[in-house]
């Protein structure tokens, strides 16, 4: 089957995104797993990727937890330290891919004002051929709408699709409607996939 075009993910795939990591550099190991069971920082997060406010949800978030105030504003305000680095085979992959002419689209769950942030620090966030953010579509993944807006808007059959991605839940999502799918576990293993695709040498 002919891959007519490629679709990344973007936290774990191009940028490594690590918030645990991020706040065991800043507190002792034993707090922050504390800070995690107790608040449900990912799920703060989901909200900001459905495209809420970014700052106005983390610092309410802040509000309810004094004692954590200032930790978690660093969600927002020291976001892009979570958010890093660039995986930069990865950034490389999706740069020759669009040499050799094959369309690369983006499929994030990301949030508006923390994407429009991002692409500011990793030019190559706006050099995909087409872009599928969850905070502009008020959709995110696993959810099967957001798959059906990248069909509808790309006019690209699902057979035809192949995606990337760190979840297997996302990637489920995407098989059940047909695409083409790549558990990322690194640079190299999506390499050897797009090379068994003919999509690079």
């Amino acid at each position: 089957m002919t891959i007519k075009a490629v679709i990344f993910d973007i936290g774990n795939v191009l940028i490594e995104w690590q918030p645990e990591r991020f706040y065991d550099t800043i507190m002792p190991v034993a707090d922050r797993m504390k800070m995690f069971e107790t608040i449900d920082l990912h799920r703060m997060n989901d909200q900001v990727d459905r495209g809420h406010n970014w700052r106005d949800t983390v610092y309410a978030c802040a509000e309810d937890y004094p004692e954590y105030r200032d930790m978690i504003r660093l969600w927002h305000d020291r976001w892009i330290d979570m958010a890093s680095p660039a995986i930069d085979q990865s950034v490389a992959i999706l740069r020759r891919l669009r040499a050799q002419g094959t369309p690369v689209f983006a499929l994030s769950n990301f949030g508006i004002e923390s994407f429009e942030y991002a692409q500011t620090v990793y030019p190559f966030l706006s050099e995909f051929d087409q872009s599928y953010v969850s905070g502009y579509l008020k959709e995110v993944k696993p959810e099967p709408q957001i798959y059906q807006i990248v069909e509808d808007r790309c006019g690209i059959a699902p057979e035809h699709l192949l995606f990337a991605d760190d979840r297997q839940e996302n990637l489920d999502a995407a098989a059940a409607r047909g695409w083409n799918v790549h558990l990322f576990d690194g640079p190299a293993g999506w390499a050897d996939r797009l090379k068994h695709e003919g999509l690079l040498t």
